[in-house]
């Protein structure tokens, strides 16, 4: 991706656990169009699944998270096979990450941090 000093093995992703969808509790916010693209591959009629697996956060909808190993996941998050259950519609922000604005600026002391959260960061070091 463009302006970040780092680079993203796909392949990572086989072997990772599912770090990106696990650990402390937090907002995983998608709009109305990819709510209603997940209840249409989930067959769910959109009211029932925004009951079910969607809270509002303001002005913002973000999917449920469910309690796992001591921490949290996303409700859509696989304890069997570790892998998202929805992953072909899954929301913009589990697509673009780890490429978020956050962590556009990437110093040698934030990488163990980002690879704590995704094995598949691989720093650029020419970059930095």
């Amino acid at each position: 991706m463009n302006n970040f000093n780092f680079t993203f093995n796909a392949t990572a992703c086989n072997t990772c656990g599912g770090k990106c969808c696990t650990g402390e509790s937090g907002y995983i916010f998608c709009s109305i169009t990819e709510m209603e693209q997940i209840s249409a591959f989930l067959k769910l009629p959109f009211n029932e699944f925004t009951q079910k697996y969607v809270k509002k956060v303001g002005y913002k909808f973000s999917l449920i998270e469910k309690p796992y190993n001591n921490e949290y996941a996303c409700i859509f998050f696989d304890k069997e096979t570790k892998k998202c259950s929805i992953y072909d519609v899954r929301p913009k922000q589990c697509r673009t990450f780890p490429f978020w604005d956050g962590f556009r600026d990437t110093t040698s002391e934030d990488y163990e941090l980002l690879l704590k959260m995704c094995p598949g960061i691989e720093l650029d070091k020419k970059d930095m």
